[in-house]
């Protein structure tokens, strides 16, 4: 069977924090980063989403060793100037971070972009650092694999005989520039890593799924709302 050949992209860091943006007025920590999360983060390195090809898309797996909460200092979006008085919240948080992205296109342009990126590559929160490196894989179009720690959309057929097929969470999957507009998308992720066999868009030399998502880049907010 041929293979195809995609640009694997892994990105590490020590600490992570995703905010759940369905919760308003508190903290309330994601699992994964959602798909716009690592969209703008691509974005980042090119320097903006108009450098973007508007039908990037890729797949992701993500996993972390630890989690915890800590307190942060919050401040209020309000009108009225007691309401954005400044209030301590806690914050979910993540430890020793690796997620890992596959591009099918582009790929010397984004090879180039994340060895030498425009922006401090930044995952979730703007201080939270990371740091990437990329190799050129071989992918097999099709076919079945192992789910693990896939991110994928909730339409994925899932094995019936594994119960652990992952949580169904609803998450951002592209955000307009002026961030008032969102498209969502249904997603599952299982963090323990599912041994589930599902049908991919491709599988990687030791058998995960990837199946791509959805394209992250803003105009595909403006094209849904």
């Amino acid at each position: 069977m041929s293979s195809t050949e995609a640009l694997e992209v892994t990105v590490t860091a020590p600490i992570a924090s995703f905010r759940n943006p369905l919760y308003q007025g508190i903290q309330v920590g994601l699992p994964c980063p959602p798909p716009s999360t690592v969209g703008g983060m691509l974005a980042a390195t090119v320097g903006d989403w108009e450098s973007v090809p508007g039908n990037t898309r890729f797949a992701m797996t993500f996993s972390a060793e630890g989690s915890g909460i800590d307190l942060e200092t919050y401040h209020p979006a309000a009108t009225k100037a007691a309401s954005r008085n400044a209030t301590i919240k806690d914050r979910h948080f993540l430890t020793h971070i690796t997620l890992t992205t596959w591009l099918l296109q582009d790929l010397d342009m984004w090879e180039q972009a994340i060895r030498t990126p425009v922006w401090p590559l930044r995952l979730g929160r703007s201080q939270d650092l990371a740091t990437a490196r990329t190799r050129r894989v071989h992918l097999t179009p099709g076919g079945t694999g192992t789910q693990g720690h896939a991110l994928i959309p909730h339409a994925t057929r899932p094995d019936p005989a594994v119960r652990n097929n992952g949580e169904q969470m609803q998450l951002p999957t592209a955000i307009t520039l002026d961030r008032a507009r969102t498209a969502w998308g249904t997603y599952r992720y299982a963090h323990t890593a599912s041994p589930a066999q599902i049908p991919a868009d491709y599988t990687t030399p030791d058998g995960q799924a990837l199946v791509l998502l959805p394209p992250t880049h803003p105009h595909t907010a403006l094209a849904t709302a």
